[in-house]
């Protein structure tokens, strides 16, 4: 008798816990594409920023992105930072540093 009703709690245990698991996969499957959803934003608002950049006088694409890439995200960032931490960009010299503090 024992035997009968361990082998019978084991078979509904087993079948209660198969099922949950489909679900789950599931939903893990929807939140992946969520994420490259908003990966592909961020790609597309860096674009539109390095873009922004490349208005300043002097900017171009390569010198634009290093910029971006090292923390100044707007030109306001640009024009107000220090000397020094623009010329630690790569991609940014002296001329560069100069005509931008010109718009200030």
């Amino acid at each position: 008798m024992i035997s009968n009703f361990l082998s019978k709690l084991k078979s509904i245990l087993f079948k209660s816990t198969a099922s949950p698991e489909t679900p789950l996969k599931k939903e893990k499957k929807t939140t992946k594409s969520v994420k490259s959803s908003k990966t592909k934003a961020k790609k597309v608002n860096s674009k539109k920023n390095i873009e922004t950049l490349t208005t300043l006088p002097g900017v171009g694409a390569k010198s634009a992105k290093a910029l971006y890439e090292a923390g100044f995200k707007t030109t306001k960032a640009v024009i107000a930072a220090d000397e020094k931490d623009l010329l630690a960009v790569s991609g940014v010299g002296v001329n560069l540093v100069k005509k931008l503090k010109k718009l200030k």
